[in-house]
């Protein structure tokens, strides 16, 4: 029996072919590809600018840039999260300080926001957990004039907010992930949605050393080859390649098609697993969720019994998963939790586990997936068929 990965991309010959068209045309480098997917992007967004990185991980630290935060400000951050979250805030010199989470939506809890502000506060990264949209006009309505909102949105490709805005609209820096397992797979890449140009330019200048030019400019305009490119600012070697572009291009298009494949799976978990007490994300079942996870967590009385469920669900081909181990219990962030209580990341930590969902599962495989949890949990097989 096949096994089921945890987030297999959907390649087809489409993808295969964009790359081969731009290696054919001996550029494969940043240029009019990653323009081009820059400007689609935008479009299906309905964000005014889109820059292009390397990873979500540059997107969120080039922000962070862009806004000035530094050595002595700090940045509230969820803890349950992956360390690409807070580590955006070291990696500019800043402290992250852990706020807790909302056991229902998994992203950051405006009060527990509002607990954790200082007057060095600079920033708050809201995870827009899983392709869940976070209701942030609550969360800005618990911070003080001048922290800025930096949207970590790695899960939230085509996500709506609870407000109805597509996740990126919202006038903040916003940063998306293209890594293998997500919504839209380049292999690996992020984006940041902006909303003015001004900002645009400056992080395009950012992504490539602080230069002011690229080499793509350079060479479709021979008038400027012979002129070196400025450097006014310290950035980083963080940008997109067409060879990235071309894929994600085709990708975008595919977009529709793969949410309802998520969608279809999504719907399958719902019914084959609704006797058994657990709690499903908030909003997993509604159009405007990404699902590019599909988590549940277990009633408390079953925490110990979860890591070996998921070793269980692995062993028959099962991709079974983790999303997360919280940071503040792992060594590197270990000084930063700072004494503040986190009961509902602490809780959800220790029974959350994550079912495989993506765009090459059929629902066949979702349905094998919940049966055999079902089974390790020693609940008899699901009657019922699948739904139409």
């Amino acid at each position: 029996m096949d096994n089921i990965p945890f987030g297999q991309p959907n390649f087809s010959e489409a993808e295969i072919e964009a790359v081969a068209r731009v290696m054919r045309s001996g550029w494969v480098g940043m240029g009019p590809e990653t323009l081009a997917f820059e400007q689609e992007l935008a479009a299906h967004l309905g964000a005014q600018q889109v820059v292009s990185t390397n990873s979500c991980t540059s997107a969120l630290q080039l922000s962070l840039l862009a806004l000035g935060v530094g050595p002595g400000d700090e940045v509230i951050v969820p803890s349950f999260t992956w360390c690409s979250t807070a580590n955006a805030a070291i990696q500019v010199g800043a402290q992250p300080v852990f706020a807790d989470i909302d056991a229902h939506t998994l992203g950051l809890d405006p009060a527990g926001v509002a607990a954790v502000v200082t007057p060095r506060t600079r920033a708050v990264i809201p995870v827009h957990f899983g392709g869940l949209g976070q209701d942030l006009l609550a969360l800005s309505a618990a911070l003080p004039p001048g922290v800025q909102v930096v949207e970590d949105a790695a899960h939230a490709l085509g996500s709506t907010l609870p407000d109805g805005r597509t996740v990126g609209t919202a006038g903040h820096l916003c940063c998306f992930s293209f890594y293998a397992n997500k919504v839209l797979s380049t292999g690996d890449g992020g984006a940041i949605a902006v909303p003015d140009a001004a900002l645009a330019s400056r992080l395009r200048s950012l992504r490539l050393q602080g230069q002011n030019t690229d080499a793509w400019q350079r060479y479709a305009r021979p008038s400027s080859a012979l002129m070196p490119p400025q450097i006014a600012e310290l950035g980083l070697k963080a940008n997109f390649t067409d060879l990235q572009a071309a894929i994600g291009r085709v990708q975008l298009r595919r977009q529709a098609e793969f949410a309802a494949t998520r969608a279809a799976v999504a719907a399958v978990y719902g019914l084959a697993l609704s006797d058994l007490g657990l709690r499903f994300q908030r909003g997993w079942d509604q159009p405007g969720h990404a699902r590019h996870l599909f988590t549940v967590q277990l009633p408390p009385q079953w925490s110990s019994r979860r890591d070996g469920l998921i070793a269980t669900l692995r062993a028959q081909g099962i991709g079974a998963s983790l999303h997360y181990r919280p940071l503040h219990r792992m060594p590197l962030y270990a000084g930063l939790k700072r004494g503040q209580a986190l009961p509902q990341t602490e809780a959800v930590a220790d029974t959350i586990l994550t079912l495989p969902i993506g765009p090459c599962m059929s629902a066949d495989d979702a349905w094998r997936s919940a049966q055999a949890l079902r089974q390790a949990l020693g609940a008899a097989p699901w009657p019922r068929d699948l739904p139409n």
